[in-house]
Parts: C-alpha cells; sequence; structure tokens
C-alpha cells in the first residue's frame, strides 16, 4: 500500500475545492492524494502549522491578507522540504519568474488543464519521494560514519600509545586504517623484565575485522602472560579463536619476546610476513620464517619458534602486508625490496626513526592512489 500525499490548495476561488475534489476524485479514492484547502496565505500558513503531514502547496498568487508570492517566502520556516506549485495568470512570466525563484519547484497557468495540473502534481510529489530518499540515505550515512567514528576511537584508545619504558630497548608503532577502523593491531608489553610485541592483520576490513582484532588482542595479551615461549603463546591463541568462529576470519601475525639485557630476540610467525633485521652498519636482513599458519583456521596446528641476538644500534622492523602491497597509480607494489632500500646503508638512529622512514616511503611511493589495505609498523631498536 502506497502512502498518502497530502496536498494544500490554496485559492481565494470558492470554486475552485468541489472543481479539484470533482477532477481528483479517483485519486482520492484510491488513497493516492488528500486534500486540504485554504482561502489565502494566512490561512494556508495556519493549516500547514496544524498539520506537519502535508507534503505540498498548490497555491495561487494573486489572493487578498497574504498573496502566493509572499506565502512562498514563508514555507522555509515552516518546512524546507515542503514542495510548492504556483498556479498564474497565462503569460504572467514576471510573477512565475518570481515565483520559481523563491522557491517554487513548478507552475501552472489559468484557466486549469487539470491534464497538465495531474502531471505537474505527479513530478512534483516523485520529485519530493525521492529528495526524502536521499535524505534518509545521507542521514543513514550521517548515523553510520557517527558509528564509525566512535568505533575508530575504541580501537585507537586500545593500541598502545606509550612505549614501555626500559633499559636497553627502543620500541615505536603505528597503524594507519584503510578505513575508518581496520583489521591491523599491534601491541607492546612488558612480562617480567622481557618485551612482548605483537603485530597483526585480521583477514578483513571494517568493523568486523576491528571486532576479531579486539579479541584476538585480548586472546593473545593472555596467553603472553600465561606462558613465556612465543610458539606456546600462538599454539594457544589458535586453539582460543578456531573454537568460536563463525564468520571463519583468522589473523597472520608476528609475537617476539625482547630480552633487553641479552638482546635476545625470540619470535613465532603465524602466516605472516617475515620481520626485517637493520643492523648498526646498515645491513638489511630477512629473518628467517618458523613453522605455522595464521590463527583461527585450524585446530591442532604446530607453531615454532627462532631466535636472534640484536647487538646495540640493531632495528627490528615488524610490518604488515599493508606495506610490502601498498599500491601506486600504475598498481605497482612497494615490496620488498623497496622496504629493504629503505634503510640499505642507513641505520636508523631510533626506533621512532625506523617506523617513520617506513610511513613516509610508502606514502611517498603511492602517491595520489588510494590506500587500500591496513598500514602497520613496529620497530624495536637496541640502542
Amino acid at each position: 500500500m502506497t502512502d498518502t500525499y497530502k496536498i494544500l490548495v490554496v485559492d481565494d476561488e470558492p470554486d475552485l475545492e468541489p472543481l479539484i475534489l470533482q477532477r481528483m476524485r479517483r485519486q482520492i479514492r484510491s488513497n493516492e492524494y488528500e486534500f486540504v484547502f485554504a482561502q489565502d496565505g494566512l490561512d494556508a500558513l495556519e493549516k500547514l502549522n496544524a498539520d506537519p503531514t502535508i507534503d505540498m502547496v498548490l497555491s495561487d498568487i494573486n489572493m487578498p491578507k497574504m498573496d502566493g508570492l509572499t506565502l512562498l517566502q514563508q514555507l522555509p520556516d515552516v518546512d524546507p522540504n515542503l514542495r510548492a506549485v504556483i498556479v498564474s495568470a497565462y503569460g504572467d512570466m514576471d510573477n512565475i519568474r518570481t515565483a520559481m525563484n523563491r522557491g517554487a519547484f513548478d507552475f501552472v497557468t489559468k484557466p486549469i488543464d487539470f491534464d497538465d495540473l495531474k502531471i505537474t502534481i505527479s513530478r512534483t510529489l516523485e520529485h519530493l519521494a525521492e529528495w526524502r530518499e536521499a535524505l534518509s540515505s545521507r542521514d543513514q550515512l550521517v548515523a553510520l560514519q557517527n558509528e564509525l567514528s566512535i568505533a575508530s576511537q575504541l580501537q585507537q584508545s586500545i593500541l598502545p600509545n606509550i612505549p614501555p619504558v626500559t633499559e636497553g630497548c627502543e620500541v615505536s608503532a603505528n597503524m594507519e586504517p584503510a578505513r575508518n577502523v581496520g583489521g591491523d593491531f599491534y601491541d607492546y608489553f612488558k612480562l617480567d623484565g622481557q618485551i612482548g610485541l605483537v603485530v597483526a592483520d585480521v583477514s578483513d576490513k571494517g568493523i568486523p575485522a576491528s571486532m576479531f582484532m579486539m579479541s584476538s588482542r585480548t586472546a593473545l595479551k593472555g596467553a603472553a602472560i600465561g606462558v613465556r615461549e612465543p610458539e606456546k603463546v600462538l599454539t594457544e591463541v589458535n586453539n582460543q579463536l578456531q573454537q568460536d568462529n563463525p564468520t571463519f576470519m583468522f589473523v597472520t601475525l608476528i609475537y617476539a619476546l625482547f630480552n633487553p639485557d641479552t638482546g635476545s630476540l625470540t619470535y613465532s610467525i603465524a602466516g605472516h610476513d617475515p620481520p626485517l633485521l637493520v643492523s648498526a652498519e646498515g645491513t638489511v636482513t630477512e629473518l628467517p620464517l618458523t613453522k605455522g599458519i595464521a590463527v583461527g583456521i585450524a585446530a591442532d596446528v604446530v607453531y615454532t619458534q627462532e631466535s636472534v641476538t640484536l647487538n646495540p644500534g640493531d632495528t627490528v622492523v615488524l610490518y604488515t602486508d599493508g606495506v610490502t602491497e601498498a599500491m601506486n597509480a600504475d598498481n605497482q607494489q612497494f615490496g620488498m625490496d623497496r622496504l629493504a632500500e629503505v634503510f640499505e646503508g642507513n641505520p636508523p638512529e631510533s626506533a621512532t626513526a625506523a617506523n617513520e622512514a617506513v610511513f613516509e616511503h610508502v606514502r611517498n611511493f603511492a602517491g595520489d592512489a588510494p590506500q587500500s589495505d591496513d598500514i602497520t609498523c613496529l620497530s624495536l631498536r637496541r640502542p
């Protein structure tokens, strides 16, 4: 069943009301239109203020007390979304032009041709329906943008922004989502004098990925507190996530444990890109991958771990594929070679400098090309 449009007819001619009701009887009987009548502009304003369901005004120009042109000026204060059609004498182009400039949607001329009037009313109300749909879409978009903004703030609030203050260790990290909220995350935390480091990438983007990201982060941090070996941490996280995963999302990640006293970095990788080791001399090496697929896919996955010792001045760079797969306008990827070239012969002076260098080079490479994936980087340096 379609909605009934309510039309206010404003005219001081007493014969017009029965004529409209007779000529529009089919539309009235089918509940397509409902007509309300006013004798002049002041009467029309009273009826409009009393009845906010009126959709359209059909008004004569020449009337006592308040004419149609003055009424047109008042309509936006009543409802800026009302549609008005003006009725004017044939050839009265000055008034018609003034009416259109004051916001009239269309006009018809006297004597009224009811076939033309029906077409004009139909076209006006069709435009009104499209306008209301556009406003509804806009309102929904604004509401969604507000929700996304809140989600983004929540996500940013759970990402640490103050690195752990530990002698013999510098940490810096950043994440730039491709959308308002992303599926990447990073974390760092103290564990009995050591530093736990995480960089992860959920298999989707947007709000669903953000929600799964928060579950993954909580599971990983809880596991890291309970056990120390990175391979055992990933095993426990995988067992938790795959048990209750109706969306079949998964997370690639690297979890590392750094001992500032010895410089030992022990890590385990779950289907993630290998970290880069930048020596104090500017030599760049990809650290070996470990055994194990992304967490959340299957039960009883075997994960292994590797260890490397950082010398003073060495830096380890952990990142997501949003870095290496960033694309420019020519659809070229940034790639591992360009990432290595950021540091070849140019070792960073701090963890913050390492992170900033990665983001700067990726942005310069991508140029104006839209960001297609979250970009996350975490740098650890032994000073």
